[in-house]
């Protein structure tokens, strides 16, 4: 039998189902990404059912306006003080929303997926429910399409934390899902300086949730839209690398340990 519904009665049935909503974060100086931002928003605000932008206070004067103009997602413009922090201050602008899940995720990584892997990125977010959290990670095709700086490190990292959790995961791809529940005990423990690890650790060790992974092609690299802009030497990109890698696994191991 088919019926369709009426806008109180849709009201009606969206009560019943989880809502899910998009977290993001972006520093974007010099306005590149509001391109894209402009070609995706259709299909980010046909998916998801709140939108929730931490845009730092150092970006380009253009997405104030684009912001204004955009009335169906949130937005709110935080310090610049890394990622980490951008992570936390979105999470909990998310939480003053009405969702029972969220989908969190880098702008960059978004746009990537929206523009070469959209009907995953559907499916993906039709599964968050079923899980209290889920990394989600590459498939080995898509982990290779990164820089080899980025490839050789995070393998380190991926392996310590697969050790720690006990599953095989890429946890530095910079999406993740989890509950309301979930959410809330990331914004009262989260302090480290990168969040990859923790909050899955928080989640594991200190809120005694399971961890669900997911691979994925969406979170592939594309040099025109995830590479960093600023001029750097060979030597200080692996550096650099090299330094997150320490950080993202120290953390992998030492949040919540000794939590009974």
């Amino acid at each position: 039998m088919e019926f369709k519904l009426g806008i109180s009665d849709e009201k009606k049935w969206r009560i019943t189902m989880n809502t899910i909503g998009l977290v993001t974060i972006t520093h974007d100086p010099n306005g590149r990404y509001i391109d894209l931002f402009i070609k995706h928003i259709d299909l980010l605000t046909a998916l998801y059912d709140e939108i929730y932008l931490a845009i730092s206070n150092q970006s380009s004067i253009e997405w104030d306006g684009l912001m204004k103009r955009e009335t169906s997602l949130n937005y709110k413009k935080i310090s610049k003080k890394g990622v980490a922090h951008a992570r936390r201050e979105a999470v909990k602008f998310g939480l003053s929303g009405n969702c029972d899940y969220f989908h969190y995720i880098d702008l960059d990584r978004l746009f990537t997926w929206c523009d070469r892997y959209p009907d995953e990125l559907k499916e993906i977010k039709n599964m968050i429910p079923a899980h209290p959290y889920i990394i989600m990670g590459r498939t080995e095709r898509a982990f290779l399409t990164h820089p080899v700086e980025w490839v050789e490190t995070e393998r380190i990292t991926n392996k310590i934390c697969s050790i720690e959790l006990n599953q095989e995961v890429d946890i530095t791809a910079g999406s993740c899902s989890f509950s309301k529940e979930c959410a809330k005990g990331i914004t009262s423990n989260s302090k480290s300086d990168m969040t990859d690890a923790e909050w899955p650790m928080i989640v594991s060790r200190i809120m005694k949730q399971p961890i669900h992974y997911k691979e994925t092609e969406g979170l592939e690299y594309q040099e025109a839209t995830n590479s960093i802009t600023r001029e750097i030497s060979e030597g200080d990109k692996w550096l650099g690398r090299l330094k997150l890698a320490v950080i993202i696994s120290e953390s992998a191991v030492t949040t919540g340990r000794g939590v009974l």
